[in-house]
């Protein structure tokens, strides 16, 4: 992971440990707990540019084991006994709603963190040790965390709105969440390869695994609900890095020609080209932006930085037209609600991921990698080992340490209301073509 794109605490790999360790002490008491806590958010800082990716960090990270990947060998077990676990909690009566007048925060004294105790210690968040009070101090305020961080919030120790809705989905609705993921985790429990990548769209997040451990992650940005992100097995067979961008006929006709007519510089300042039929580059000055139809042309944006795909488009066989791809937005990869795309998956990082899948194809290394980037020339490059790819809809799992991990049911996928709760948030958009969200502005 590059600095310049990435998120950093006080190293990638360092942070990845903690976070793990983090999540671990979820469940192994207030005094490892707080340690691994203070590890996470007292770790000395690189500059006033990572702070503001701090949170998306502990979003993605918190909870997982650096190791551990969703599809290994150890899921259905892992799942398994979540799912015991949360038995037991329903036969016991589940967990309290939790509800304030007032932020509970720490330092609020206030009658409702009783409640908000509860709810915590019967989740594993908080231990019994940590007793019964009206006071929100530290220990609330870690477990409130590590509960934000199981399920894929800002680790900011406040209840507000997402943390208390995620707080308030019942216990039998999250066990039964567990079995319908146990199913989708079955279906997945064959031979995967010695290498591959998953993407899972409710986690917004992509695993690179290798020999049944996980070597990179990466945040993602996937297909909204309108729009979703196709789950499928297939293979990765191309990495292009500067790809061009070829506008579907719906956004010339819908975006383009209307932006041309108000703004005669877009097509220029975009570097998009005009392609003929026979391959020709047409001047725009010389097409009619007023007339009633289109023209009949290829638009087609040059490699570079401000193309949509930025440096890098990974091709798989698909029947959609999605791929993964770079993006020059990076500033979309620290949003909560990474839903907003109309199909394709945006990936952080990506370089990372590029020089993991053509490391068996000879003469790309990353510096090799980085130096075609930089000469901004399409390349296309087919890899001497196709790598399988699998989308999935995994929105519950859990890791050896039995710290579980739920995310919202994005796609409605999971039967209940509750848990779609905050996946609709300012992410839609009008259904379009897969590549319409890629407009350049």
């Amino acid at each position: 992971m590059s600095r310049k794109t990435g998120i950093d605490v006080f190293s990638r790999r360092a942070f990845l440990r903690s976070a793990a360790t983090f999540g671990a002490a979820a469940v192994a008491g207030p005094v490892l707990a707080q340690t691994a806590l203070d590890d996470v958010l007292n770790a000395p800082r690189r500059g006033n540019w990572d702070d503001q990716f701090d949170a998306q960090a502990s979003r993605s990270s918190a909870g997982v084991q650096s190791n551990n990947p969703i599809l290994g060998a150890g899921a259905i077990p892992n799942i398994q006994q979540a799912i015991s676990d949360y038995q037991q909690i329903v036969s016991s009566g589940g967990w309290p709603q939790v509800s304030s007048s007032v932020k509970l925060e720490l330092g609020v004294v206030d009658p409702a963190v009783q409640a908000l105790r509860q709810r915590l210690t019967i989740s594993g968040d908080l231990s019994r040790s940590a007793g019964v009070s009206n006071s929100f101090d530290s220990y609330v305020d870690g477990a409130v965390k590590r509960f934000q961080a199981r399920h894929g919030l800002p680790q900011d120790g406040v209840l507000g709105e997402y943390t208390l809705k995620a707080m308030n989905v019942p216990a039998t609705t999250r066990l039964a969440q567990l079995n319908t993921n146990m199913v989708r985790l079955q279906t997945m429990s064959g031979d995967l390869g010695q290498r591959y990548v998953m993407v899972n769209i409710p986690a917004a997040y992509i695993e690179a695994v290798e020999n049944g451990r996980v070597v990179s992650r990466h945040v993602a940005v996937v297909g909204r609900l309108s729009r979703p992100t196709h789950i499928l097995n297939s293979k990765i067979y191309d990495v292009t890095l500067n790809p061009y961008w070829t506008a579907p006929r719906s956004i010339v006709e819908k975006d383009i020609v209307p932006l041309m007519r108000k703004d005669p510089t877009y097509l220029a300042r975009n570097n998009i080209r005009l392609i003929d039929g026979k391959g020709q580059e047409v001047a725009p000055e010389t097409v009619d932006w007023n007339a009633e139809k289109a023209p009949n042309l290829m638009f087609r944006q040059d490699p570079g930085k401000i193309n949509a795909m930025s440096s890098t488009k990974i091709n798989f066989h698909n029947p959609n037209n999605e791929y993964m791809h770079d993006t020059p937005q990076q500033g979309l990869f620290n949003k909560l609600m990474r839903f907003e795309s109309s199909g394709c998956v945006r990936v952080q990082n990506v370089r990372d991921l590029t020089t993991w899948l053509l490391r068996d194809t000879p003469g790309w290394s990353r510096q090799q990698i980085e130096q075609v980037i930089n000469t901004r020339v399409n390349t296309p490059i087919k890899l001497a080992v196709e790598v399988p790819v699998y989308f999935v809809y995994i929105s519950a799992w859990s890791a050896r340490d039995r710290v579980v991990q739920f995310r919202d049911d994005i796609y409605q996928m999971d039967g209940a209301t509750e848990l779609a709760l905050q996946s609709g948030i300012g992410t839609e958009k009008p259904a379009g073509s897969p590549d319409e969200d890629l407009l350049p502005q």
